[in-house]
């Protein structure tokens, strides 16, 4: 059985996207809620050496959308820019990427096999072949920010369980 690099990414980037997406309307409507500032989830860490709630939720948009653009380029750079910082600016960043992987063609990333890639960060680089770097980079990266994600909702109380995680599988039909 033949299986694609698209196959592989891209209906599992908007799966879990998704899925964050609808975390990111749980977060807001719990804090409605509880009376809590947004920002006591949007800044929360689960360790301080750890990067924030909308860090880890930018960096699922970074690991999805910004690695299939990196491809294109040929190199892709870690987005040091601050994240979002309320819910609607979180929300659209999700939102916008989804609605980017939307249009990605299966040819155009089935054609990336076998390609030149490279990850820089300051002076440091490390080479790969685009999907290497797809598979063995960005897609367990873009896990890690996700399950973070999850991870700090359900630490701060956000009543959420694994499905919220998961999204919308996609089954047989």
């Amino acid at each position: 059985m033949a299986f694609s690099l698209y196959a592989a990414t891209v209906p599992s980037h908007r799966q879990i996207l998704e899925a964050v997406a609808a975390l990111l309307g749980k977060a807001e409507a719990f804090c409605a809620e509880k009376g809590l500032a947004p920002q006591d989830i949007i800044h929360a860490r689960l360790a301080e050496d750890m990067q924030p709630f909308a860090y880890q939720v930018k960096s699922t948009a970074v690991h999805s959308l910004g690695a299939i653009e990196g491809v294109r380029r040929g190199v892709f750079s870690p987005d040091t820019a601050p994240p979002p910082e309320t819910f609607a600016a979180l929300k659209a960043r999700i939102v916008e990427t989804l609605a980017a992987l939307e249009t990605i063609e299966a040819a155009e990333v089935d054609s990336f096999v076998g390609r030149d890639m490279r990850f820089v960060f300051g002076e440091r680089h490390v080479d790969f072949t685009a999907e290497n770097f797809l598979l063995s980079f960005s897609l367990p990266n873009f896990y890690f920010h996700a399950a973070t994600t999850y991870d700090i909702l359900r630490w701060k109380g956000v009543p959420i369980g694994k499905r919220d995680f998961m999204g919308k599988l996609r089954r047989k039909t």
